[in-house]
């Protein structure tokens, strides 16, 4: 079954769209209390750092490269939704319910076991998921003779994994032996590269964002996911475009982590109207202006009562101290006479 490409299903329910989230689907979007609910709650802010905005309501921006694409939905299973290259080598499907909402792999034909595959946590954005998805169907356009880079193994040099994050400034920071580990500027997302022999080959490298203790956003790639794609996927979590959100959809835990932009300026607030002593005010002033340009000489007298009356008055003038009186040296005594 071959279902309309995304971009014409109707948007305004997102338990109805075909990534949408289901009803009961609360994986990753903070709850609130109706008593917390502001009438901004519902705001369309620009979140900033990209990789802490969450999931959001819907994948759709995943499947927006691939949309033209064969869909086939199965709201049965666990997987609701299976996006197939037209050949079916390549396969995104959609687990809105699970913890891992997308899972991708490529194969060398329709029937063969998968070659490497990839899969994207709930709180990861699934416009960071679109990197990968994009680079898919670059590939597979670009395929000759059933050959295509998104089947190449990868390569042995990390670097062409990882030259978007170290690009966008991410350095390395100690990690325990045979794992390599980078991070973001902000600390608040990374790589992590697992070499070890007794490793899990499904989780070979991992993409994070999140503070430690929160339900951290991952992408998982296997041992043999080609680099480009993975390199891909770097660029778009590095990317410092912001991502559009409503306010009530930022987790709490990292609300103090991103800068929230509002999508559209504030409404200016009215204008305050008058008091009758601003009124007044304003008649006063304007009738000394008049009267300062009225060359009728009653129009002094005008204009010194009206600057008396919108004036502060002068200040007292303070009475000088007294001035302390010389001492007048004492009368000599008089002079006794005898007789």
């Amino acid at each position: 079954m071959r279902a309309a490409p995304f971009a014409a299903l109707p948007s305004t329910d997102p338990s109805a769209l075909p990534y949408g989230r289901s009803r009961t689907h609360t994986l990753g979007m903070p709850t609130m209390p109706p008593d917390s609910v502001t009438s901004d709650a519902f705001e369309d802010v620009l979140v900033t750092p990209r990789y802490l905005a969450g999931g959001g309501y819907s994948g759709d921006p995943g499947f927006a490269p691939v949309a033209h694409w064969p869909h086939h939905e199965l709201r049965d299973g666990p997987c609701q939704l299976l996006v197939t290259s037209p050949d079916q080598r390549i396969r995104i499907g959609w687990f809105g319910d699970d913890f891992e909402t997308f899972k991708i792999s490529a194969a060398e034909d329709a029937v063969s076991p998968p070659s490497w595959h990839a899969s994207f946590h709930h709180q990861m954005p699934p416009e960071i998921v679109a990197g990968l998805t994009t680079a898919l169907a670059r590939d597979w356009a670009e395929a000759d003779d059933g050959d295509g880079r998104f089947l190449h193994r990868p390569s042995m040099y990390l670097d062409n994994s990882i030259q978007p994050l170290t690009d966008a400034g991410w350095t390395r920071r100690a990690s325990k032996a045979n794992t390599i580990e980078f991070v973001a500027p902000d600390g608040q997302a990374g790589v992590f590269v697992n070499n070890r022999r007794n490793r899990d080959d499904d989780e070979a490298i991992v993409l994070w964002a999140g503070p430690p203790g929160y339900d951290r956003a991952k992408a998982y790639f296997s041992a043999g996911t080609p680099s480009h794609l993975i390199a891909a996927t770097a660029a778009a979590l590095s990317d410092p475009a912001p991502l559009t959100r409503e306010r009530h959809m930022i987790n709490r835990s990292v609300e103090h982590l991103v800068t929230l932009t509002p999508l559209t300026p504030p409404r200016p607030q009215p204008s305050r109207a008058p008091t009758p002593l601003d009124v007044r005010r304003t008649a006063v002033v304007q009738a000394v202006r008049r009267a300062e340009h009225t060359p009728h000489p009653a129009a002094s007298l005008r204009v010194q009562a009206a600057r008396s009356r919108t004036t502060a008055p002068p200040p007292r003038p303070q009475h000088p101290a007294p001035v302390a009186s010389a001492s007048v040296p004492p009368a000599p005594a008089p002079t006794r006479r005898f007789r």
